[in-house]
């Protein structure tokens, strides 16, 4: 799954637009993000794993191979989901019927259902009949895909970025290295929110990232704010979207105020912007 997402953060995989031309001024809506989730998940399939959905398009006079198009793939794969919705009206059984099929996704989802409880993805693939753990994992790939698409942004959308994700030159090491996050220049005190539900992981201080926050928003997803300037929640607290979270400012190793912003899936760092549905004016690189 990690070079899944290694492949996501590169070069490839470019921040979409709903429709061909400008991206839109505002943020996914949920089912628009679940099927982003869900077309990128499917290209990072092999032909075989791909069979399930390619027959379930068929059969809704979907062309198969429209799936995995970059402009028509996530209306595509919106449709399938649709198309599940009264069957599976829980995501994660949805999902399993993408990737695995109707007639095992509604075996697993009977027996979850027998058990009690909600039908985890967790749940439902110890359900599953051997053979599909390669549905089991492009499921839990469309799901974490998901939760990225739908955050929202820690600061004011128009907010400029100092500093993008990627190697640069370290402006205080003066080595060649990987920066796992964005930085975006704000001033000191500036209201910093927490981009989605989710658990405080960290809380703390160190000579590197300053006053950290490390959130924990489920499904393999988490969000870092370094260099704080206060931190308002603590460990274990639960956040949610929207909330005022710190106060950005210039701790640890830092050039100037702002606020560095690390998205992860499975603990690999990714380009959030990779998935934003509109793209942040980049500012010169003053503050890192």
């Amino acid at each position: 799954m990690l070079a899944y997402y290694d492949g996501v953060s590169g070069s490839g995989v470019s921040a979409p637009a709903l429709a061909p031309g400008a991206p839109p001024l505002r943020p996914f809506t949920h089912a628009e993000a679940l099927a982003y989730g869900t077309h990128l998940a499917l290209k990072g399939l092999s032909p075989a794993a791909r069979a399930p959905a390619f027959a379930l398009a068929t059969e809704l006079g979907i062309p198969s191979e429209s799936l995995l198009d970059e402009t028509r793939g996530p209306l595509a794969a919106r449709k399938l989901h649709e198309s599940l919705a009264s069957a599976f009206p829980h995501e994660e059984s949805r999902l399993t019927a993408v990737f695995a099929g109707r007639v095992p996704a509604r075996y697993a989802a009977s027996r979850v259902a027998a058990e009690g409880g909600a039908p985890s993805l967790e749940r439902l693939s110890r359900q599953l009949p051997p053979g599909f753990e390669d549905a089991t994992v492009a499921a839990a790939q469309a799901l974490a895909l998901a939760t990225a698409f739908g955050l929202a942004w820690p600061v004011p959308e128009h907010t400029p970025v100092s500093s993008p994700f990627g190697y640069r030159l370290h402006p205080v090491l003066g080595t060649r290295k990987l920066h796992t996050g964005v930085d975006l220049s704000v001033r000191v005190g500036t209201e910093v929110r927490s981009v989605a539900d989710g658990t405080v992981r960290r809380a703390s201080e160190d000579g590197v990232n300053g006053r950290v926050l490390i959130l924990d928003h489920g499904r393999g997803v988490t969000t870092a704010y370094c260099h704080n300037s206060e931190l308002l929640v603590r460990p274990g607290q639960r956040v949610t979207r929207g909330e005022l979270i710190a106060r950005s400012g210039n701790t640890g190793r830092s050039t100037g105020p702002h606020l560095h912003y690390q998205l992860e899936l499975s603990a690999q760092p990714v380009d959030p912007l990779r998935f934003r549905p509109r793209s942040t004016p980049v500012a010169n690189e003053t503050a890192r």
